[in-house]
């Protein structure tokens, strides 16, 4: 049986990055572009009305920001919300952690190669993050202190967790992947694939990135530790 195509939305405010885009992603027969929207306000609005698998989202638009416009996204009433992928044209822009806040699953640069276009669009629609974790970790490091404090996730929600499952959600957190994990708990990586999916479930998170996310928010890892 053939799998249905990832839907995706484009939303940038300049229309020849976005018809850039389609036609980068309209060549993929696994892939294909259900709208596009030039603000946040509108991006909202489409996302309820053509439900798209992934947004790629601008970070920077009038209107409605590409943060305000991926919190109202994946807060939405949906029994799955879409994955947002945010583009930015710097690596290190301060509204990318706020976005990855906001409920982002990774971040991309606008000069992106194709090729890495669609791995990303694949990778975050099968429910992955496609930020590396010792990226968000350099990123919540740089700017965790000039960000407001978040009303949620408490850090009483981390009593919902093993003494082992706050040990991964730390490794993880720190930039680790599943097999540096499994070296340095010294246990098998499916192992760390049960605790890192039970940590994702026991806190309602989406992916690696808002378990970093959540880690730093909690007091669980401070900014700037090893």
């Amino acid at each position: 049986m053939t799998s249905k195509p990832v839907r995706v939305l484009l939303v940038d405010d300049q229309p020849l990055l976005r018809t850039g885009f389609r036609m980068i992603l309209e060549a993929e027969t696994d892939i294909a572009v259900v709208g596009e929207s030039g603000d946040g306000e509108a991006a909202v609005a489409d996302t309820r009305a053509l439900q798209p698998d992934v947004v790629l989202m601008d970070i920077r638009m009038p209107r409605m920001d590409g943060v305000q416009a991926t919190r109202a996204i994946t807060g939405s009433a949906r029994t799955e919300a879409p994955r947002v992928l945010v583009l930015t044209t710097f690596d290190l822009d301060e509204y990318v952690v706020e976005a990855l806040r906001a409920g982002a699953s990774g971040f991309l640069l606008k000069d992106v190669p194709a090729d890495d276009l669609v791995t990303a669009i694949r990778t975050v629609a099968r429910g992955d993050a496609v930020v590396a974790p010792s990226i968000t970790r350099r990123l919540l490091d740089m700017f965790a202190t000039r960000l407001p404090a978040s009303d949620s996730p408490t850090p009483s929600s981390l009593d919902h967790l093993t003494d082992r499952e706050r040990e991964v959600l730390m490794l993880v957190a720190r930039g680790y992947s599943n097999a540096e994990i499994a070296a340095e708990l010294i246990v098998s990586e499916t192992t760390v694939k049960t605790h890192v999916g039970n940590v994702l479930s026991k806190l309602s998170l989406r992916d690696r990135v808002q378990a970093a996310v959540y880690a730093y928010e909690s007091g669980l890892v401070q900014p700037g530790t090893l």
